[in-house]
């Protein structure tokens, strides 16, 4: 058996299994195909790294180990897969979908996370933690006076931080801590340290005495130093398991390197981003709509070919975009739908070919061979411009540019090989087999076939 009669199956079970792989790759869609902030609500920022006296540049490596703390505290809010990249040399941006508190992360990202430990006699502890209820009571609260705020505020900010004893700790020298529960089920710290000895030694000499933990000079908390602490330790209190969740993100906070400033922010509510995708959906559905009606007005059979070919280009954008975990926001269902109108740019032109090679007088067979022979180099310098586009913008492109750019990078791939591959796969069976051969559905009439041989004559 030669190749010649084998190659149609071949061909027939490739189409066959790509559809069935896309098929299994994006159900459920809903869970497969990630949506961006800007159709599912959320918030992005924009950072600005500085120098510390500690970081005098910041490098690419400062830059990846700032990203990576940043991931863990934006992580901890309990957000579905933040997307957090670099921008330039001393930038980040930060794009969570579905937050609920906006302001939660804001103030996360703000800190700077220099972390100080120091021994706290129990007097200043007493008076921290009296101000301390001061700053965080309610604007309002009564027997609470403006001075009394001020007083507060700035003891907190540095006034316990100036009483307590020297520096005995760094958040440098943390490893890591997680909000965890007790035997008891009470939420409390557990943390580990980088150099074991190091806090064994610290927490041996001031066994009973109060460890109190400094956020920029700010008085976050003390505990009492109960027993040596080496490798890992815990931290208990009167503790709310919110309270826990964020006093653990600022110990992790001390591994942060550099300074961080936000220049930007944009809130989408999830309100505005639903009907964002309800909109961009029917209007992208209505512009497909569109065009497979076309496709079969004018090319007739062809188009309807054409038609099946689109559909397929769908199903893998679907699942390359599944398979990437990308995510979908506008103007990324922008480059898909731009992408569709390049595959039948492509149909087009071979469509076109082709009726002129009927018109020539050829057969259906050769008019099939040449059309796609002349039409291809035609389809693809126009694809690959447009690829070569979108690759340099989504090197260069940050944010909403960067999914524009993917999808119609990808989608414009795809949209090549269906019209070169699939849509002739389908015109190929037909002509060979002598299956609905007939001019007029191909757009040609039957007294027009020849036309320009005739003409010639």
């Amino acid at each position: 058996m030669s190749w010649n009669t084998i190659k149609p199956f071949v061909k027939a079970l490739v189409i066959i299994a790509v559809v069935a792989y896309s098929i299994w790759t994006i159900l459920p869609l809903d869970q497969r195909i990630h949506l961006g902030l800007d159709l599912q609500g959320g918030s992005r920022l924009l950072l600005q790294l500085s120098p510390t006296n500690d970081v005098t540049k910041i490098t690419p490596d400062v830059q990846a180990q700032t990203r990576q703390v940043i991931d863990q505290r934006i992580n901890s809010l309990g957000v579905t897969e933040p997307q957090i990249s670099n921008v330039g040399s001393d930038r980040i941006l930060v794009e969570i979908p579905n937050l609920k508190n906006p302001d939660q992360a804001e103030q996360l990202l703000k800190q700077v996370a220099v972390l100080d430990y120091k021994i706290m006699p129990p007097d200043v502890e007493q008076k921290a933690e009296r101000a301390l209820q001061i700053v965080n009571a309610p604007a309002n609260t009564p027997g609470i006076t403006a001075k009394q705020r001020a007083e507060a505020r700035a003891y907190v900010e540095n006034g316990a931080y100036d009483a307590s004893g020297p520096v005995v700790y760094t958040g440098k020298e943390l490893k890591a801590a997680q909000a965890s529960y007790d035997q008891s089920g009470n939420p409390n710290i557990t943390f580990q340290t980088k150099d074991p000895s190091k806090f064994g030694r610290m927490t041996t000499a001031n066994i009973g005495k109060l460890l109190a933990i400094f956020l920029d000079h700010r008085y976050v908390s003390a505990a009492t130093i109960q027993s040596p602490i080496f490798d890992s330790g815990q931290i208990t209190g009167q503790f709310t398991q919110d309270y826990t969740v964020t006093l653990a993100n600022e110990l992790n906070a001390g591994a942060l390197p550099a300074k961080i400033s936000i220049i930007e922010k944009e809130t989408i509510g999830p309100t505005l981003g639903k009907i964002d995708l309800e909109q961009s959906l029917k209007a992208s559905m209505l512009g497909l709509a569109l065009v497979l009606v076309f496709m079969i007005l004018v090319y007739r059979l062809p188009g309807f070919l054409a038609d099946i070919a689109l559909a397929i280009y769908v199903l893998v954008m679907l699942a390359i975009l599944a398979i990437s975990h990308a995510t979908l926001t506008l103007p990324g269902i922008a480059g898909f739908v731009l992408s569709i109108g390049m595959a039948v740019d492509a149909n087009v032109l071979i469509f076109e070919r082709i009726k002129e090679e009927l018109w020539n007088g050829k057969s259906f067979r050769s008019a099939v061979r040449v059309g796609f022979s002349r039409a291809f180099s035609a389809v693809f310098d126009s694809h690959f411009t447009t690829i070569v586009g979108a690759g340099v913008l989504y090197m260069l492109g940050t944010g909403t540019v960067k999914g524009f750019a993917f999808t119609l990078f990808w989608g414009t791939v795809v949209s090549l090989i269906t019209a070169v591959f699939v849509t002739r796969f389908f015109v190929d069976t037909l002509v060979d087999n002598n299956v609905l051969t007939s001019p007029e559905l191909y757009g040609v009439k039957s007294e027009d076939v020849g036309i320009f041989a005739k003409a010639g004559a």
